[in-house]
């Protein structure tokens, strides 16, 4: 069931979304060649924790992580383990908190060391991406005007769309109704209202679409092996446009939109 939030279920969310924005601030200056995954996630933890929150991520059907940590052709749903970030890697981190049982959701890509240009090409491109599917929404708007607009980036840039992963509601479950998928047509699905909260959360590849899970029921890497990246806020629609609710921590964000 799609829910419209109060103006004090608002107030929650928009707390929830700023405490993962401030985990992300704090992560991103420990994310070297180095460290391994598992030392990011307990940093994460004992942060959200100091902000009154708990990880919204952590025993969520069983995830055994406060964080998702997915490198290179990992897609997402990294589980933390004892990898090491290397130089020349990419690192998407998934933060989720949940404050007062209200939830904030977002995940952004990074570069660990000197990266080669082709990748950091494909960070910028899919955070392009999200912030074009994000313009568009607005009360009246429909679902497909984002997904259309997410794909006519990747489009643009020959990335991969994938497919089988969507963006979703956002209240007191991290993951609700409606799905926003990251392609579709103009026009098309669920109407948007003032007050739904929704995450968008463009995921594209630098080779092919496809993907697959490992062994371990998470991890969804790229089925040929070519790096990924994943880009995500948690927005509230008004009646004019949007509001992010997990902006302000990492030195790229654009800030035009």
């Amino acid at each position: 069931m799609i829910t419209i939030k109060t103006e004090r279920e608002i107030s929650l969310l928009k707390e929830a979304g700023k405490i993962v924005a401030l985990t992300h601030s704090y992560l991103k200056d420990y994310i070297k060649p180095g460290i391994t995954t598992k030392e990011l996630d307990r940093l994460a933890e004992n942060f959200i924790l100091s902000k009154n929150a708990t990880p919204s991520f952590k025993n969520y059907n069983g995830f055994p992580a406060s964080i998702c940590t997915s490198i290179n052709d990992e897609v997402v749903h990294g589980i933390p383990s004892n990898r090491k970030l290397k130089e020349g890697d990419i690192i998407s981190i998934d933060i989720g908190a949940c404050y007062k049982g209200y939830h904030g959701d977002s995940a952004w890509t990074y570069p660990v060391g000197n990266v080669k240009k082709e990748l950091l090409d494909l960070l910028s491109e899919t955070e392009e991406s999200l912030f074009t599917g994000l313009s568009v929404i607005k009360e009246g708007a429909h679902v497909g005007d984002i997904g259309a607009a997410v794909s006519k980036v990747a489009d643009k840039y020959h990335l991969g769309v994938v497919k089988e992963l969507v963006g979703h509601g956002v209240g007191t479950d991290v993951h609700e109704e409606p799905d926003v998928p990251n392609f579709g047509k103009a026009g098309t699905g669920i109407i948007l209202k003032e007050g739904m909260v929704i995450a968008v959360e463009p995921m594209l590849n630098l080779g092919k679409a496809g993907v697959e899970i490992l062994s371990d029921d998470w991890t969804i890497v790229t089925r040929d092996s070519m790096p990924s990246a994943h880009f995500e806020h948690t927005v509230v629609v008004t009646k004019d446009g949007y509001e992010i609710l997990t902006k302000g921590w990492y030195k790229w964000q654009r800030t035009m939109l």
